[in-house]
């Protein structure tokens, strides 16, 4: 690695008299960076879709052709997110994540100021590719950062307040699309002034991020806030990107259970935006402009949805991620339902639901995120987060394009609807009191979208969630999991 990646080694303790007003300054100043610097990374992440329409007339590229460069983004993203994530682990996230911004800045520059290659299918996917790669770099570090300058007790709502960056972000592309339209008249600005913008952004990030409380003379925010501490854990200086894989992350089966979890979520969440246009053309006849509101609505109601859950997991669960995770994914099935069944001419209907399900879908989707954070110590956050991203958009997000529209096509709507129900059917059959196993029924019973799933849920829910919180922690590996279980999903 290169020096000026690595993390930075811990500084004296400065006076103990001024560690409370350095404390609250920096916290601020540090979440306004990775806020910044995230909200910036989704304006050059769905910029190319907005171009499709451009590509098609001018290039004549069929919807399959340019399908392939969005694949080719997506499943770069993915290993990226999950590779990255172990690297910026032992990385100084101030130099990482700015980095990644900057380099996937540079590649959208080159979409729009290079000719030639919006000329070649070929260029355009291998450049896609690495941007997806660099769009990887920007998750885990901002994650690692959050756990690093906020504790459990508060972090669900910090967390869900720094996600509502990429609605934010990804809620800009729109406007600045109109914009690069009026200032430059060519519809390449949709590359290069978002790129601007972002290199801009990542300056300011990079000046406002710091890399943890102890590089800044402050102890652990553990410490500072006087909660316990489950386990002194190694530095970053001292373990290998293999250390953390092994030690924290391998053997962690309810790390790999959220991770599968991640799949369900996921492809609930994109199995209803993504297919949103097509299906309220078709079935619910509405037309362009209300299809587009439907689209705004479904995206923006997920911010205030984020941070409901947040407060909810922080105040008045206490810390506890699987009750509002539970009641959330309950309320999506009940809305999912009666969008599906609303009959045509009843636009206002299907809106509220679009509406609820964009606000409690976004609500488990922060969620697991944090509880991968959770489950882990500082040192292991990027990879563990990495590995959550990883499952869910290779797995849910694909399979939310292509396993959705494959039963459209054979089955109908309504084949596609069954399967979205599946994934949201949580507690229906569920009779365990124990807060703690909740989220281990959640997960077997997303696993019910195929048939091989609905066995190896039953199994689980027979023989894995069929006793209290200790015969999970029995089967996890260090004392250190028993604990960090216990905190984070509570006992009754």
């Amino acid at each position: 690695m290169f020096s000026f990646l690595k993390a930075s080694a811990p500084k004296p303790r400065i006076d103990s008299s001024r560690t409370d007003a350095e404390y609250k300054r920096l916290r601020w100043q540090v979440f306004s960076g990775v806020f910044i610097g995230y909200a910036a990374y989704y304006l050059i992440r769905k910029n190319f879709s907005l171009a499709i329409p451009y590509l098609i007339d001018q290039y004549g590229y069929t919807k399959a052709d340019l399908g392939k460069v969005s694949l080719a983004l997506s499943l770069a993203y993915g290993f990226s997110k999950f590779i990255m994530g172990n690297v910026s682990d032992r990385s100084n996230p101030k130099y990482f994540i700015t980095i990644g911004l900057v380099a996937s800045a540079a590649v959208s520059l080159i979409f729009g100021l290079v000719p030639a290659v919006l000329s070649s299918l070929t260029f355009m996917i291998v450049l896609s590719a690495l941007n997806g790669w660099f769009q990887g770099m920007g998750y885990p570090p901002g994650a690692k950062t959050m756990t690093n300058w906020f504790s459990t007790s508060e972090r669900g709502a910090w967390w869900s307040w720094w996600n509502v960056s990429h609605n934010l972000g990804g809620g800009l592309i729109g406007p600045l699309a109109l914009l690069g339209l009026s200032l430059f008249g060519a519809w390449q600005s949709l590359f290069y002034l978002p790129a601007i913008i972002a290199i801009i952004l990542a300056i300011i990030m990079f000046y406002l991020m710091k890399d943890t409380p102890e590089s800044e003379g402050l102890p652990p925010v553990d410490e500072w806030r006087g909660e316990k501490i489950v386990e002194k854990v190694e530095s970053a200086h001292t373990l290998s990107a293999k250390d953390i894989f092994f030690k924290y992350i391998i053997n962690n089966k309810y790390l790999w259970a959220i991770a599968v979890a991640n799949v369900f979520v996921y492809f609930v969440r994109y199995g209803i935006i993504d297919w949103a246009p097509t299906y309220l053309k078709e079935v619910k006849h509405f037309s362009v402009d209300k299809q587009s509101w439907a689209y705004f609505l479904y995206e923006y109601a997920g911010i205030f949805g984020m941070l409901a859950s947040g407060y909810l997991s922080d105040k008045v669960f206490k810390g506890h991620r699987a009750p509002p995770m539970l009641l959330f994914l309950t309320g999506v099935l009940i809305a999912v339902f009666v969008y599906w069944k609303n009959p045509p001419g009843n636009p206002l209907v299907d809106n509220i639901c679009l509406v609820a399900i964009g606000f409690l879908i976004y609500g488990p989707v922060m969620m697991i995120g944090l509880q991968a954070a959770d489950l882990v110590p500082r040192v292991a956050t990027g990879t563990a987060t990495g590995l959550t991203g990883l499952f869910g958009y290779l797995l849910g997000s694909a399979s939310a394009g292509y396993v959705m529209g494959k039963l459209v096509d054979v089955f109908g709507w309504n084949g596609g609807f069954y399967a979205l129900i599946a994934s949201c059917v949580l507690t229906s059959r569920t009779r365990f009191s124990n807060s703690s196993l909740i989220f281990c029924i959640l997960m077997s019973k997303q696993l019910k979208i195929s048939m091989m799933g609905l066995f190896f849920s039953l199994r689980i829910a027979k023989s894995k969630c069929s006793g209290p919180t200790e015969l999970l922690a029995r089967r996890v590996a260090s004392s250190r999991l028993k604990a960090r279980i216990s905190d984070t999903f509570g006992e009754n």
